[in-house]
């Protein structure tokens, strides 16, 4: 089970490492066979939630999980689960925060952009709270953020089923 976006995606295609090799070919794709995300191991309504998060909250789909995983409604349906979560969709949700692995360092001006897009849209929501699966999106996000002295939090979807099933 990965709670890492892109760790996630780079372990389920990990056996094309292995394609001159078949004697580790194998092993590597049965490895990636068995690795899964959080959002797809947790099923909604099995964690024994017992206090909510409360507020507007927006959930960042991060590239690694929606585009390289294809994941996209189970970390939503697990924040659904969530009492006083009340899920918002923004404009533009598919685009990049600016993260994405190193590409906030190779291209800082571009992703800095993305970034200021991004929590353009996630502001005009008017949310209390970010969630997101992967810690690029959440450091770039929460960066973003301080910068523009913004009281909106942004925490790991982990954090946040956490919280919510804690006694």
């Amino acid at each position: 089970m990965v709670n890492s976006a892109g760790c996630g995606a780079m372990l389920k295609d990990y056996a094309h490492h292995f394609r001159s090799e078949p004697s580790w070919a194998e092993r590597a794709r049965a490895f990636s066979a068995r690795v899964r995300d959080l959002s797809e191991v947790l099923s909604p309504g099995a964690l024994p939630v017992v206090d909510g998060v409360g507020g507007r909250v927006v959930y960042q789909d991060a590239c690694h999980l929606l585009h390289a995983q294809r994941i996209s409604r189970q970390p939503r349906e697990l924040l659904s689960c969530v009492p006083g979560v009340e899920l918002v969709e923004i404009d533009e949700a598919a685009l990049c925060c600016g993260s994405a692995g190193i590409y906030n360092l190779t291209n800082p001006v571009q992703s800095r952009q993305l970034q200021q897009r991004k929590l353009d849209h996630i502001l005009a929501a008017e949310s209390s709270l970010i969630v997101t699966a992967n810690p690029g999106c959440l450091l770039q996000l929460r960066a973003g953020l301080v910068e523009r002295r913004s009281p909106v939090q942004v925490k790991h979807l982990a954090e946040i089923l956490d919280e919510a099933s804690a006694p």
